[in-house]
């Protein structure tokens, strides 16, 4: 049997280190994704600028063309003037194409056929406009400078055109490869999301397998020191063993689970930061050409992924808490109990007093009745009276004056301690479970974990002593401590 048990908990371990390097493998493939995302998007804007230069090419060539031909007609320097800082600016537009195609080597070489035909025409505009300063008959100098510029006009024009729809090509290709891989990246994080549901569900399931079984070994040992003190003594010995096992391996566990836990919520921060580029980059796109950008790809991005991540965080922040709650138990389940002799009464007392605030608040009240003296420790039992005491005021029924009653009393060698209340009660199938790990009952308006009554349970075997509750809904409840007259030193 105790091989058994060695065996299944190193395979628990075995299976948690797993989980969280299975878990570490998803995160380093979402970060691959990611980058390979935003690469995706700088290519997409990239090829955006280099379409939006080409239109502004083509607008350029065209506005030239328009003032040298109002020149023709009219003479007018103005005309001229604006044909010559057009052309500038066409050679700057080249220029700038020029930077943005470096890595395309079929737009340089249609860039290199588009220069030569701007080229082309430009020292022929600049002719026409010599030739028209020194023409007297207008109209035969139009004529005769515009019919030998159609076939470098119409060849400049068809190479631009080209050129721009090489870009809206690429454009598609490079927005198709971008959602391809967004959708990626969101099976990855589904992936991830998956695997740490699993992760924490099996963590859980083995903290509370072995809590458990140190429960139903606690109820064994009782029964047995009704009976015989030799088996008192053996089971006594097997339950002190188990539970150092336990809040070792609870020890473990929480320390193992904490170092990726950081990493995921380090992770996770990182990827908030990340999503501010991508939104920045979808509203940059929506004002400057508002065509490309769907609703679908703004509403994922500034909506969809923020809400994934907020999910993650969530989790990993309810996860540090637990962490932290197993970390408390095991610290507790560890700590050297020094018994001392105890007024019972003026502990309780104490703790009602801290509580008189929270009682005027709700109109409660808490009535102490005589309770036998106990040497036992101080730390440990007011901390499972106050459990105790704090749930019931937390759970009074409203609308009801509320009346908590402390007592205790001496019965077959035992000191009983009860602590009833008239609040909403616990249903008679949860009057079990509720002492277990992370379970809680009835309606889920109060905050808490899980954590409270596990830990009283705990701390009232580590004492020697058993709990047990009473319940009726909407009737209240009673939780009864059976304890030692006086604990034993180990």
């Amino acid at each position: 049997m105790k091989n058994s048990e060695r065996r299944i908990s190193r395979f628990i371990l075995a299976a948690i280190v797993g989980g969280f390097l299975m878990l570490l493998a998803v995160g380093v493939s979402f970060l691959v994704v990611l980058r390979q995302t935003q690469v995706s998007a700088e290519w997409v804007a990239h090829t955006q600028e280099v379409a939006a230069s080409l239109a502004e090419l083509g607008a350029a060539i065209e506005r030239s063309e328009t003032a040298r031909r109002g020149y023709l007609l009219s003479a007018d320097e103005r005309f001229a003037n604006a044909f010559e800082q057009l052309a500038g600016e066409i050679e700057t537009r080249m220029d700038a194409v020029d930077a943005r195609i470096t890595d395309n080597s079929d737009q340089q070489k249609r860039l290199a056929e588009l220069r030569q035909l701007v080229a082309t025409h430009l020292a022929y505009a600049r002719d026409t406009l010599q030739n028209r300063r020194r023409a007297r008959d207008d109209a035969t100098a139009k004529m005769t400078f515009d019919r030998d510029d159609v076939d470098v006009i119409r060849r400049a024009r068809a190479a631009a055109a080209e050129m721009l729809k090489a870009e809206e090509a690429l454009l598609v290709e490079r927005r198709a490869r971008q959602f391809r891989n967004v959708q990626l990246s969101y099976v990855v994080l589904a992936l991830s999301g998956l695997v740490f549901v699993a992760l924490a569900a099996g963590t859980i399931w083995a903290t509370r397998r072995n809590v458990h079984a140190l429960a139903t070994a606690g109820a064994r040992l009782q029964l047995l020191n009704e009976d015989l003190e030799s088996a008192v003594a053996e089971r006594t010995t097997e339950l002190q063993r188990a539970n150092d096992e336990i809040q070792r391996f609870a020890y473990i566990v929480s320390h193992d689970l904490r170092s990726p836990l950081v990493n995921v919520m380090g992770f996770t921060s990182e990827l908030e930061v990340a999503t501010k580029p991508l939104t920045e980059l979808i509203e940059k796109a929506r004002e400057e050409a508002p065509d490309l950008v769907t609703e679908e790809v703004r509403l994922t991005i500034e909506e969809d992924l923020p809400e994934a991540i907020g999910f993650i965080r969530s989790s990993t922040q309810k996860m540090d808490r637990l962490i932290n709650a197993i970390l408390h138990l095991s610290r507790a389940g560890r700590r050297v109990l020094s018994p001392e002799k105890l007024d019972m009464n003026a502990l309780v007392a104490g703790i009602a007093d801290t509580l008189q605030h929270r009682l005027q608040e709700l109109d409660a009240e808490i009535r102490i009745e005589p309770i036998p003296t106990l040497v036992t420790d101080r730390l440990a039992i007011e901390q499972i009276i106050s459990n105790l005491v704090e749930n019931s005021v937390k759970y009074l029924k409203p609308g009801r004056p509320g009346l908590i009653k402390v007592r205790g009393r001496q019965h077959s060698g035992r000191i009983i301690i009860e602590v009833e209340d008239n609040g909403r009660g616990i249903d008679p199938r949860d009057h079990e479970r509720i002492f277990d790990l992370f379970r809680r009952s009835g309606s889920q308006d109060q905050p808490g974990e899980g954590i409270g009554l596990a830990h009283v349970r705990a701390l009232a075997y580590r004492l020697g002593g058993t709990i047990e509750c009473d319940s009726t809904l909407d009737e209240g409840a009673t939780f009864r401590l059976s304890m030692p007259p006086e604990l034993q030193k180990a």
